[in-house]
């Protein structure tokens, strides 16, 4: 971050880290304390949509310590990015944690338990860069605790699944020793699962809002307003942020291969290098499925999920060509029309 930041020092701004980000604005955190900020009419309008600040960014500013606000001037390169679509946007990035170490993929022993929304987060959260870990909240809610994270478990192969109970105080010790002192984790899953009442059981305080999950249906609502990076008392940072009910795999093809790399490895020893896994002979893929040692439902996630990300590759690559057609029209019409002006000149 240092070298990466020499030539803003050199325009006399300072760096900080973005704490907080709101509708009309961010948080961020300076030597001189934390201040409210806003981009600069050059970088909002300049920057596409995953190059505008996000909670976790490291950038560089200039300050008011009068008004105690800051200017974002720039956005300094990030180590990792946790993403998603943006709402009204199939192919658009929008950032939604930045310089992560630990994406914890949180998820409640309730009715909210789906291991196919759990291998969608874990193909996102590989991707980002951090270390994923699965945290499996309310196991004083849950008949069998350690049965459903054995069976979470042979979902995430190297990954830690982790039991905890905020409200007995399980497994909180073993959460926060995934994080070194000064690492940044962010939490992520859907709404009602519990990622609020952790960052305020860690704190000792109700700084998060929560809500009462629902009998009906085992779900919560949505209590998170913003993204908030929050500084916990060992010394490490994690960043709770909105429910995200549905996680977008934009240029996910590592994460896939990671969170399905039992399939992958199927898929490299059917007979055929073009099998389409429908009944050609050979295939192991088909074996696995006929034998058990495949899950069914596990298999139609990761056709699912493949089918979800070769779409948006197509699309990516549709409005690309799109986007140079519609260029070198421009470019032949300016062409046509300086020709048509120099001819009228002779």
């Amino acid at each position: 971050m240092v070298g990466a930041f020499t030539p803003h020092a050199h325009a006399g701004h300072v760096p900080g880290r973005v704490v907080a980000q709101h509708r009309d604005g961010y948080e961020v955190v300076t030597d001189d304390g934390e201040l409210r900020a806003k981009a600069s009419g050059r970088l909002f309008h300049e920057a596409g949509n995953a190059e505008h600040p996000a909670v976790g960014d490291w950038v560089a500013l200039s300050l008011d310590l009068v008004e105690h606000t800051a200017t974002i001037h720039a956005v300094l390169p990030r180590r990792t990015a946790f993403v998603r679509r943006a709402a009204d946007s199939v192919q658009t990035l929008q950032v939604i944690a930045a310089n992560v170490d630990v994406a914890f993929v949180v998820t409640s022993l309730n009715a909210d338990l789906n291991p196919r929304r759990i291998e969608r987060y874990l193909a996102a959260a590989w991707q980002s860069g951090a270390r994923p870990v699965v945290v499996l909240t309310k196991s004083d809610l849950a008949n069998d605790p350690q049965g459903e994270a054995t069976a979470i478990a042979a979902l995430a192969p190297g990954c830690p699944v982790l039991v905890v109970s905020a409200r007995q105080g399980h497994g909180l010790d073993a959460l926060l020793a995934q994080m070194a002192q000064g690492e940044t984790g962010v939490l992520i899953g859907s709404s009602g699962v519990g990622k609020s009442t952790l960052v305020n059981t860690f704190l000792g305080e109700d700084r998060m809002a929560t809500h009462a999950i629902r009998e009906a249906d085992g779900q919560g609502r949505h209590t998170t307003s913003h993204r908030s990076l929050v500084l916990l008392p060992g010394g490490s940072l994690i960043l709770d942020t909105p429910g995200i009910r549905e996680v977008g795999l934009m240029d996910a093809e590592e994460g896939l291969s990671v969170v399905f790399d039992d399939i992958e490895h199927l898929i490299e020893t059917c007979k055929f290098n073009d099998c389409r896994h429908d009944g050609e002979p050979g295939c192991a893929v088909r074996g696995a499925l006929n034998s058990g040692a495949l899950d069914p439902a596990r298999w139609a996630n990761f056709l699912k999920l493949s089918a979800e990300l070769a779409a948006v590759e197509a699309k990516a690559e549709r409005l690309a060509k799109d986007a140079e057609r519609r260029r070198l029209a421009g470019l032949q019409k300016a062409y046509r029309a300086n020709k048509k002006d120099a001819r009228g000149g002779d």
